[in-house]
């Protein structure tokens, strides 16, 4: 494998993990849920583009996490049992981000199901990494 690949693939995954972290730390602090929302999305999709750089694709510029996972997933099929949670970060992005319209707040419940899967991805692309 390609070291500077891989060495810009560590970068990619990096940030990805101060996202999760971050989400967890709002989560504990019982924090705005569209916060830990928007780090959900950002570590899903800095390990799928870290993963896509890791075998020499290029990333999109783009914040559809569906459209990376499947990108991904030509690299490895079961990446796509992650669709559902990638579809629904998308929408943490692009529909709760903005104005207009009131700031979201998801329950507890979801936030946490939603970051526990967003772990299982990253869990399961960091083997695949050979990271």
């Amino acid at each position: 494998m390609n070291e500077d690949f891989r060495r810009h693939a560590q970068e990619w995954f990096e940030r990805g993990r101060h996202d999760i972290e971050t989400a967890q730390l709002i989560y504990d602090q019982r924090g705005h849920t569209d916060s830990i929302a928007y780090h959900i999305q950002q570590a899903i999709e800095r390990f799928l583009k870290g993963y896509l750089v890791l075998h020499g694709k290029r990333p999109p510029w783009i914040h559809e996490l569906d459209t990376l996972l499947h990108q991904a997933a030509a690299l490895d099929p079961t990446l796509l049992v992650f669709i559902d949670v990638c579809e629904k970060a998308s929408r943490y992005y692009f529909e709760d981000r903005y104005p207009p319209g009131p700031v979201v707040q998801y329950e507890y419940d979801e936030i946490k199901a939603d970051l526990d899967k967003a772990r299982e991805l990253m869990g399961r692309i960091q083997p695949l990494s050979g990271a």
